[in-house]
């Protein structure tokens, strides 16, 4: 893989362009895609959210670093689901109802991604039963939901109520982050856990993954 560590630095970097080149002609001289993943864009993703969290990185770098691994994402997830591999996780992600902010819950996705999740993005103004129907369908095991309104909030307990109304409540982690959500609040409604920015959110789910395990 070190041969294709321009991947990894091209992520790093957010430069797209070189990060889809590079992973073409990885794939093209028969590479494991799986170890493209694991070897260079899970680390170069985790490296990101270090230099965020340490403030040598913003929310600009984020993003960008999230495009350049989008891009190269693009051209493996097809292979992989072809192969039958199996993702870190399958996180439905959304921002609840009748909240329509969602630069929050897009990095966040983003970054899962990078993390080896797979993602179900189910957008904004998700109401109780969108969660519930993403969870017995796409088979998500962990539920993440934001909310930037504190007139929102509510509408996270209700989600987990819906889910324990469903029976499905044991089946899945639940996370929740936004401005006005606090670890007490989730412990107030019996989510699994709560974190304050996207690279977190991303150790948070491995973290509650293998704690469920």
């Amino acid at each position: 893989m070190q041969e294709y560590k321009a991947l990894h630095d091209a992520i790093l970097s957010g430069d797209a362009a070189t990060a889809r080149a590079v992973t073409e002609k990885a794939l093209a001289a028969s590479a494991d895609p799986l170890r493209l993943v694991n070897d260079l864009m899970v680390p170069a993703m985790d490296e990101v959210g270090r230099r965020f969290e340490c403030n040598e990185y913003f929310v600009p770098e984020l993003l960008i670093s999230a495009r350049a691994m989008k891009a190269a994402l693009e051209l493996i997830r097809p292979l992989l689901i072809a192969r039958g591999d199996e993702p870190a996780g399958r996180v439905a992600i959304g921002t609840v109802k009748g909240d329509l902010h969602d630069i929050g819950k897009n990095l966040v996705a983003a970054m899962l991604e990078g993390g080896g999740f797979e993602v179900i993005d189910l957008g904004v103004n998700v109401s109780p039963e969108q969660f519930v129907k993403a969870v017995r369908e796409g088979k998500a095991n962990v539920v993440a939901m934001s909310a930037l309104l504190t007139t929102t909030m509510p509408a996270m307990k209700t989600t987990i109520e819906a889910l324990e109304q469903a029976g499905l409540r044991e089946k899945v982690k639940v996370l929740i982050g936004g401005a006005p959500i606090t670890q007490k609040y989730a412990e107030e409604i019996g989510a699994d856990g709560y974190s304050d920015n996207a690279p977190a959110a991303v150790s948070l789910a491995k973290k509650q993954l293998a704690l469920g395990a």
